[in-house]
């Protein structure tokens, strides 16, 4: 944990000295992106699912518990899991809740997973994987990024988040593990109080929500920060809503590298509004990178015969054994 901390800390002091020699480069960031569905609406425009036939899930009611709680999971005898979508950024205008509406383009509808978040930042049109476009801070001035945030994400935009800690099989934390395109199932135990979630992708982390009325615990008693936060959760109506708070520092946002701190606090909304859709919703409030809170959402699609599968991301995990920093050394050492 050290040595990953050592490397953050001189990745931001690099990342501060890197920004101003990157501000006389003329940014071409400000152009439209590309003109995908806002949240919550199509089925296409990067959410890991194309436009097909109709699917007949969407007009059945959602499943509920004996108790009429909603179920967010399995009916007794069917399989099933969430297909969560691949979102790289967050930023895009495509999820964050309250930007403006993209501009007319006739090049950008239905551009495939992740794309969006505006223009090129450091390449030309489609520099960065699944064709979405790295424009960094300058692109996304709904996310109110503090100087120093902007300057790291305009890094990582810049370097193609060589750096991603989940390209070092960490744990994807926050938001970001339904973000990750790996089969989610949700597990209701109204009996013990609590709600687990295992996720297929993300190293194989599952999460648990407490449902039995706690507090979070005070700072000072919780064991270090965590990956994915301590979760206490309760139901208003038909949403499930998940207070999350104690993240380490070890995880991004995203794929295109928004970063935050130990002080960030994440609400989280869950809502089934038919059998085949989990509407997500998700709030960031972490004043240590960011100057006001900012929220994302996105729909998450049913898969009705699908299950979990085995998927282990350190095995031959080639990319840790060539990956060099920004002096051409290896991040990890054989020695």
């Amino acid at each position: 944990m050290r040595n990953r901390l050592g490397i953050r800390f001189l990745l931001l002091t690099l990342a501060a000295v890197f920004v101003l020699t990157a501000t006389v480069i003329t940014l071409v960031a400000q152009q439209g992106q590309a003109n995908t569905p806002a949240a919550g609406q199509g089925s296409g425009g990067g959410r890991g699912r194309g436009a097909g036939a109709p699917n007949p899930l969407l007009s059945q009611p959602a499943p509920r518990l004996p108790d009429g709680t909603v179920n967010l999971g399995r009916v007794p005898g069917e399989l099933g899991i969430w297909q969560l979508p691949y979102i790289q950024n967050m930023g895009s205008r495509q999820y964050v809740v309250g930007a403006p509406p993209a501009p007319a383009r006739g090049d950008g509808a239905g551009r495939g997973r992740g794309a969006g978040g505006g223009g090129q930042i450091g390449g030309g049109e489609g520099g960065g994987p699944g064709g979405g476009q790295r424009g960094g801070a300058p692109s996304e001035p709904w996310v109110p990024f503090q100087p120093w945030a902007a300057a790291v994400y305009n890094y990582n935009s810049l370097n193609n988040s060589k750096y991603d800690p989940e390209g070092y099989c960490l744990p994807p934390g926050g938001p970001r593990l339904y973000a990750t395109p790996y089969p989610m199932e949700i597990i209701q135990q109204p009996e013990l109080k609590r709600i687990i979630m295992i996720f297929e992708g993300g190293t194989h982390v599952w999460r648990e929500i407490h449902m039995d009325g706690r507090q979070h615990p005070k700072s000072e008693t919780i064991k270090g920060e965590t990956w994915l936060g301590h979760s206490v959760g309760h139901w208003e109506g038909d949403t499930l809503v998940v207070d999350i708070v104690g993240f380490n520092e070890g995880t991004w946002v995203d794929y295109y590298g928004h970063p935050h701190t130990t002080q960030l606090h994440v609400v989280e909304k869950f809502t089934r509004p038919n059998k085949g859709t989990l509407h997500y919703e998700a709030m960031f409030d972490d004043p240590g990178a960011y100057t006001k809170p900012w929220s994302v959402a996105w729909d998450i699609p049913w898969n009705a015969t699908g299950e979990l599968q085995e998927y282990i991301c350190q095995e031959n995990n080639a990319y840790l054994n060539r990956l060099t920093d920004d002096f051409g050394q290896p991040v990890i050492s054989n020695r």
